[in-house]
């Protein structure tokens, strides 16, 4: 059981942004991202989405960092993947 995080290289808001992922459930990445304290509207299905400005604090909490195509390799291995044709329109 791990939760990863890609660096944070995608933007958005004029800000960059890392995707925290769990690789065995969305149990164990919610239970994170509470002790985190991450707000639930930056929950994406399948992953959070964190502001650079947090990311240091994840990793020292524990979460992995990896790069970003270890991460959606690892999130689709799992299962837990939603792919972008069941997303729907984005929300953020």
């Amino acid at each position: 059981m791990t939760v990863l995080v890609d660096p944070p290289m995608w933007p958005r808001h004029d800000r960059l942004w890392a995707h925290l992922v769990s690789d065995e459930s969305l149990s164990e990445l919610h239970a994170f991202a509470e002790r985190a304290g991450l707000p639930e509207r930056s929950f994406d299905l399948d992953h959070y989405d964190i502001p650079d400005a947090r990311y240091d604090e994840l990793v020292g909490l524990g979460a992995v960092p990896v790069s970003a195509g270890d991460l959606i390799r690892r999130l689709r291995a799992s299962g837990l993947r939603i792919p972008a044709r069941d997303r729907g329109p984005h929300q953020h």
